[in-house]
């Protein structure tokens, strides 16, 4: 009788931990792992389902504008949220587009050192993401003198991933990123983070040597399975 009951709360702790461990407001502690291995795979499993379903809203997003299901007021407001002065369906269409996971994966892990960065662990910030408004983040500690970015705090892992992906698709300093896709895309060319990962020269101070640490992580671990 002991074992049956301690059997079914093993399983009922299983099936809630598979549940709710994706939108956990409170990710693994990757600082614990015992090997580099576990710790990457622990990261991986960790925010790739988040990344997917963030990705899944864009492709809806997406599959509307295509589809002309958007009223005219939706559209103005996704225009404005992409930064565009006016509707554009073509323009919308190359800004609203998915990135490949194995980019977002190792970015994530190159900007949070594999989620064991501070600001990670305090602020859900896997992207190193900046902002400028009082109170919208914390002060980082080695900030040059004179510069006023602070380094954005996210409430959640999910609202860290929608607003990277959403920087990456509208921020100018990342559109030869969004031509290279819309090239793959208009020439049935397979999207991949490698490729796309070339677009990225502006996203750190070290220019074309970030793009190659990026891409060393997606090779390293096989990230391209994810594409």
């Amino acid at each position: 009788m002991k074992n049956s009951i301690l059997l079914a709360l093993i399983a009922i702790t299983l099936v809630a931990h598979i549940t709710l461990w994706p939108n956990s407001p409170n990710p693994p502690n990757f600082k614990e792992a015992k090997s580099i291995q576990e710790m990457k795979d622990s990261f991986f499993n960790y925010l790739l389902p988040i990344v997917k379903a963030e990705e899944q809203k864009i492709r809806d997003t997406r599959s509307s504008i295509e589809k002309n299901q958007l009223s005219v007021l939706q559209m103005k407001k996704l225009a404005k949220k992409y930064h565009l002065k006016r509707v554009s369906k073509e323009k919308l269409l190359n800004m609203v587009d998915v990135i490949p996971v194995s980019l977002v994966l190792a970015q994530a892990a190159i900007e949070s050192n594999w989620g064991r960065s501070r600001f990670a662990m305090e602020l859900n910030n896997y992207f190193g993401i900046w902002c400028f408004t009082k109170n919208c983040g914390v002060i980082p500690k080695n900030r040059d003198k004179g510069a006023k970015h602070r380094i954005k705090r996210f409430s959640s892992t999910e609202k860290s991933i929608e607003y990277y992906l959403l920087n990456i698709n509208r921020n100018r300093a990342y559109k030869l990123l969004r031509e290279i896709r819309a090239y793959k895309r208009k020439h049935n060319l397979k999207i991949t983070g490698k490729s796309l990962a070339e677009g990225l020269d502006k996203y750190s101070v070290i220019g074309y040597e970030y793009i190659e640490s990026v891409q060393s992580i997606i090779r390293q671990n096989n990230l391209t399975r994810f594409d």
